[in-house]
């Protein structure tokens, strides 16, 4: 217990003393933008403004980030603080992953052609690597570094997690297989996934930040999911983002 009380109380030091930036940032941006404004304004006038789209029934809304060229962002249209919500573990819990990778179409449109499928990639932070508390899915190009340290480990991946033996952006991650379903969406949810998955993942799902990055298996097209966890002595705020290059080098000749 005493060292569980320790490590919590590191890690919040650590939050404390790195992230003095986020203390400037309004933690209620994205939830005023979506909830006040977009599923507000589709109600009232069928127009998603200032999103770029709402799907009500699936309850989710798409915005484009103010950083990047390309990326977006896919919030619910209810009030979800983030990866630690006990809703996204429910069984009637929305798509988020799935309704994320379909509207990877936005930055499609925004370019002017198709990306690769390969240069797209979905992440969220932990509960110490954000500046919003309502649950948003960055939507952006991948790291080149990142593409190419993953595709030399996909095919050595199964449907269990294993922790991998190369840091990914000077942090440890864990990393297993996620299937295609018939439509070449996500066949699982990752938040299940991590939830089942990992040892103690479930009641500590606020420390750990996700990515998921589509793959070319030897058998078929899927997805890695990659896990990361905050940790005090590791310097590590479980940022996921992190794997992601919002100025989209990886499209560049």
């Amino acid at each position: 217990m005493k060292k569980r009380i320790f490590v919590g109380l590191s890690l919040c030091a650590l939050l404390a003393a790195g992230v003095s930036y986020r203390a400037l940032a309004d933690s209620d941006a994205l939830w005023r933008i979506v909830g006040e404004q977009c599923v507000q304004d589709m109600q009232a006038r069928g127009a998603p403004e200032p999103c770029a789209e709402v799907k009500l029934q699936q309850g989710v809304a798409v915005l484009k980030d103010r950083n990047g060229a390309l990326q977006y962002l896919l919030i619910p249209t209810d009030r979800v603080s983030g990866i630690e919500s006990p809703r996204l573990l429910q069984n009637d819990a929305p798509a988020y992953w799935r309704e994320a990778w379909q509207a990877r179409r936005f930055m499609d449109a925004k370019r002017g052609e198709p990306l690769p499928r390969q240069a797209v990639s979905l992440t969220i932070n932990s509960q110490y690597g954000r500046s919003q508390n309502q649950l948003h899915i960055h939507i952006s190009c991948v790291a080149p570094k990142v593409r190419q340290q993953v595709d030399d480990l996909d095919d050595s991946l199964n449907t269990g997690w294993r922790q991998l033996p190369v840091e990914l952006e000077g942090h440890s991650y864990w990393a297993r297989r996620v299937d295609a379903d018939a439509n070449g969406d996500p066949a699982a949810d990752p938040f299940r996934l991590l939830a089942d998955g990992l040892p103690g993942a479930r009641d500590e799902m606020g420390r750990y930040g996700l990515a998921l990055l589509p793959a070319d298996f030897s058998d078929g097209p899927g997805f890695v999911l990659l896990a990361t966890r905050a940790d005090a002595l590791a310097v590590n705020r479980a940022s996921a983002e992190e794997l992601q290059d919002h100025d989209c080098k990886i499209l560049q000749p």
